[in-house]
């Protein structure tokens, strides 16, 4: 193999060429040599075989990996002793069937007849309809508890005139004289030296045609209408949840099976509550006194209210955890938390009276009444003596 040349050059790239780098270097070059696009040039014919067989190689991680490392020998294991053969080794038809698409325009049906394919080659023979997706808000307590919903989608459905035919009322479909009612033509020639199969012209693939189509739906067998459809949200879903609703989507052309509906789903941001996974966020405010002093104070879940008792001197922040009243999983097997955050208000719009009472009591606490104040200004006072010493 000392002979051959490099993989690389004849693709014209680099070695450290990406592989999209290198899949568009061989469509270039595969378009340009393709021999029916260059009868009898024997010449463009053997480049087409080079960059091929370059692009089967370089294509593939571990056969590169082998011939970077070994050259053309490290591949012997890969195509036999024979070396490399077009008809048996070129793994990359699909990328070759794009690029005869664009030569010949429809190429499906020639690979059909090539590689031992078979069945319908036609583009409207039974096709399923298309996937829809569906975006939905809903609120919290929707998510929490689930609900029912009635949305209204325009979409593609089978024609209540013609029952999905495309035929008028008392007409049939007819056998397609150009092919025989095979759905596609014959023909020999070109460069695999193949029967080639093509799509019929006249009635693309269907076999049959319509002499007198359906005026509600112009012969397609399809209208666009409103469809009603009721959708169920369970329990748990989130934002990004997507719910798939089989059969729900566009319905299919000429007897095909209907296409799905994903509904994706977004939920509103609460006035109370704050989402995270399963669980449920609440900040709680209650009188300063009743967390100086301890006490009962109710606090909101998704439930209704519940009831949790404060010690003395709660501290502003303190986080309560009440088990399973958070949000259900989607599974429906467990349940999340709720944390209910504790912020002491300050009283407002004091009276006289009040503001005496207030007063009597700043008169009567002292220093050891706020530990968290005495902490704080100890940790000032390092600070500025620290500070002190780098001015002197």
């Amino acid at each position: 193999m000392a002979g051959k040349k490099d993989y690389y050059e004849m693709l014209g790239q680099p070695k450290t060429a990406s592989a999209d780098e290198l899949k568009k270097a061989y469509r270039k070059l595969a378009m340009k040599y393709h021999p029916d696009r260059n009868p009898d040039d024997a010449s463009a014919e053997a480049r087409f075989k080079e960059v091929s067989e370059a692009y089967e190689v370089l294509s593939d991680e571990k056969k590169r990996r082998q011939y970077d490392q070994f050259g053309h020998d490290g591949l012997k294991s890969a195509f036999g002793p024979g070396g490399f053969d077009f008809s048996r080794d070129f793994t990359h038809f699909g990328d070759l069937q794009d690029i005869l698409g664009s030569i010949f325009g429809d190429s499906g049906g020639m690979f059909d007849g090539f590689f031992g394919g078979g069945g319908r080659t036609g583009r409207n023979g039974p096709m399923r309809g298309a996937d829809l997706r569906f975006d939905i808000e809903i609120d919290l307590e929707e998510a929490v508890f689930g609900s029912k919903r009635e949305i209204t989608l325009p979409m593609m459905q089978e024609c209540e005139d013609c029952k999905g035919t495309g035929a008028a009322s008392g007409s049939v479909k007819e056998t397609c004289r150009h092919c025989s009612g095979r759905g596609a033509v014959e023909s020999s020639g070109g460069f695999f030296n193949i029967q080639m199969r093509q799509t019929c012209p006249v009635c693309r693939g269907e076999g049959s045609i319509i002499t007198n189509p359906c005026k509600a739906c112009d012969g397609s067998g399809r209208r666009r209408m409103r469809k009603r459809i009721t959708l169920r949200i369970p329990p748990g879903v989130e934002t990004g949840s997507r719910l798939r609703l089989a059969g729900k989507g566009e319905g299919g052309a000429q007897g095909g099976p209907s296409g799905d509906l994903y509904v994706q789903i977004h939920v509103r941001s609460h006035d109370v509550f704050a989402r995270t996974d399963d669980d449920l966020y609440c900040e709680v405010p209650v009188p300063y006194e009743t967390a100086a002093l301890g006490g009962e104070v109710e606090v909101p879940t998704v439930d209704g209210y519940a009831k949790i008792k404060l010690a003395q001197c709660t501290e502003a922040g303190k986080v309560f955890r009440l088990r399973g009243k958070g949000v259900p999983s989607v599974d429906g097997y467990n349940r999340g938390d709720m944390h209910i955050k504790i912020l002491p208000e300050v009283p407002n719009h004091l009276s006289s009276a009040q503001k005496k009472l207030l007063n009597e009591l700043r008169s009567s606490l002292g220093e050891k009444n706020y530990p968290g104040m005495k902490a704080f200004s100890k940790r000032v006072k390092v600070f500025f003596e620290r500070k002190e010493k780098m001015d002197g």
